[in-house]
């Protein structure tokens, strides 16, 4: 079929007359004609029929015409996705995040983020260190945001830093080590809370004992989500090595206290990863840019 035609055939429908179909599209009242005449005969069927001194619609042209308009409602309607969809205003975005970014770092991000694209839709991910890493790396998702350590990202993933958060041990307020400073070793011996095996902080802890040639924590409490096990040493039990971001306010507040461990001073990067060589979707550069300032902020 041709759709060139389709669409003068259209437009005389929506004006009612050739003239004003010929003046819309800047093509002579002539050609015009030709072109219907010719496209009527490639249907094998009567469009348009002389009406005193105009034209009117056959049955079968009403019928069409209706057909015709819903065609090129639906193309306008692709037009205007793919112009939000280049500029970012619609789309698809998946995101991974480890637990410290989502719980603490992210909810604020995407409400700043949707207020701006309301029209995005978001598939958001929470899980460990690894496991991020692992579905960014298997296309499952379009970018991560992630706190570890830079160097053990893999080749295939570029970062950007967003800002660096101390780690600390924390214990309960009636811990005898709460608001002192002790070795690594003497801290070893405490029980610990921590998250599952995969967790870029437990793996940082494990790496500190290693590097001291200290035992490594006996982690006789285990949960998968990062609150769960603040909550446990708030209520009294063991001791935990986390963000500053996490436990600050606890802090703050005294339901939580450091403990100051000898020579012992490490940060965690906030970064955010996406596949190297491969550009985001103009939504996901939105995203990454309000993450990006967002980051700067926190920062300072």
């Amino acid at each position: 079929m041709n759709l060139h035609a389709l669409r003068l055939f259209h437009t005389i429908a929506s004006t009612g007359n050739v003239t004003r179909a010929s003046e819309l599209l800047n093509i002579s009242q002539p050609a015009i004609t030709a072109q219907i005449k010719k496209f009527e005969k490639e249907l094998s069927i009567p469009l348009l029929k002389p009406n005193g001194r105009g034209i009117a619609l056959t049955d079968a042209g009403e019928k069409i015409a209706l057909l015709a308009k819903r065609l090129f409602a639906v193309e306008q309607q692709i037009d205007q996705f793919c112009h939000e969809y280049r500029d970012g205003t619609n789309g698809h975005i998946r995101l991974a995040a480890t637990y410290l970014p989502a719980q603490f770092l992210i909810p604020a991000w995407i409400a700043k983020f949707k207020q701006q694209y309301e029209q995005v839709e978001m598939t958001i991910t929470t899980t460990n260190s690894s496991d991020a890493l692992k579905q960014l790396l298997q296309m499952e998702v379009d970018l991560a945001v992630y706190g570890g350590l830079a160097e053990e990202y893999p080749d295939a993933i570029q970062t950007e830093e967003l800002f660096r958060d101390e780690l600390w041990f924390v214990v309960a307020p009636n811990h005898k080590y709460a608001n002192q400073q002790v070795s690594l070793g003497e801290m070893m011996k405490e029980p610990f809370v921590m998250r599952e095996e995969g967790s870029s902080t437990r793996e940082r802890l494990l790496a500190l004992c290693r590097t001291y040639s200290v035992s490594k924590p006996r982690i006789t409490l285990q949960f998968n989500g990062l609150h769960e096990a603040i909550m446990a040493v708030i209520a009294g039990y063991g001791a935990n090595f986390v963000s500053s971001l996490v436990v600050r306010e606890y802090v703050q507040r005294g339901e939580l206290c450091r403990v100051y461990v000898e020579g012992v001073r490490l940060q965690n990067t906030i970064a955010i990863c996406t596949r190297k060589n491969e550009p985001l979707s103009a939504a996901a550069a939105n995203l990454v840019r309000i993450i990006r300032q967002s980051g700067e902020d926190a920062a300072q």
